[in-house]
C-alpha cells in the first residue's frame, strides 16, 4: 500500500470511529409513529384542549419534535389518529421522558378507552411549510 493509501484509509479509520455513532443516528433518518386512540366521548372536548396543548409545546420545546399532527375520524370523532416524527429514535425516547407529556398522560390517561401504537417507516414524506390547517 503506498504512503497516500495508507493515509486516506487512516484517515477514514479515524473519522468513523470519532463520528461513526453521529453518522449511524443520522443514517437511520426519521422515527414515525401512529397513535390509534378511542377517546370517551363524553371526555372529547377535554382530550381535544389537552392534546392541543401538548403538541404545540413539544414542537415550540423539543428540538427533535420535527411534526405531530392529531386528527379525528370524520365519521367516530372520537378515533383520535395522532401522526408523531421525530428526527430519530432517541428524540422520541426523549419526548416521552419530558415533564409536558407525562403531565398530557396523567390528564388524558382516563379519557383514552383504547390506545395502539404503531411504528412506521416512511416512504416518503412531504410538507409545505405552514401547510397545517388552522386549530378548532
Amino acid at each position: 500500500m503506498h504512503a497516500q493509501q495508507f493515509f486516506i484509509v487512516g484517515a477514514l479509520v479515524l473519522t468513523l470511529c470519532l463520528c461513526g455513532p453521529a453518522l449511524a443516528e443520522e443514517a437511520q433518518g426519521p422515527h414515525v409513529r401512529l397513535a390509534e386512540l378511542e377517546i370517551d366521548p363524553a371526555q372529547l372536548e377535554s382530550f381535544h384542549s389537552a392534546v392541543k396543548e401538548g403538541i404545540e409545546t413539544a414542537v415550540r420545546v423539543e428540538p427533535g419534535v420535527l411534526a405531530l399532527y392529531a386528527v379525528d375520524e370524520k365519521e367516530q370523532p372520537s378515533r383520535v389518529i395522532v401522526l408523531e416524527i421525530y428526527t430519530h429514535a432517541q428524540a422520541y425516547a426523549a419526548h416521552l421522558a419530558t415533564p409536558h407529556f407525562k403531565q398530557f398522560r396523567a390528564t388524558t390517561d382516563k379519557m383514552v378507552k383504547s390506545r395502539k401504537l404503531l411504528d412506521a417507516v416512511p416512504i416518503v414524506l412531504g410538507a409545505k411549510a405552514g401547510a397545517a390547517a388552522p386549530p378548532r
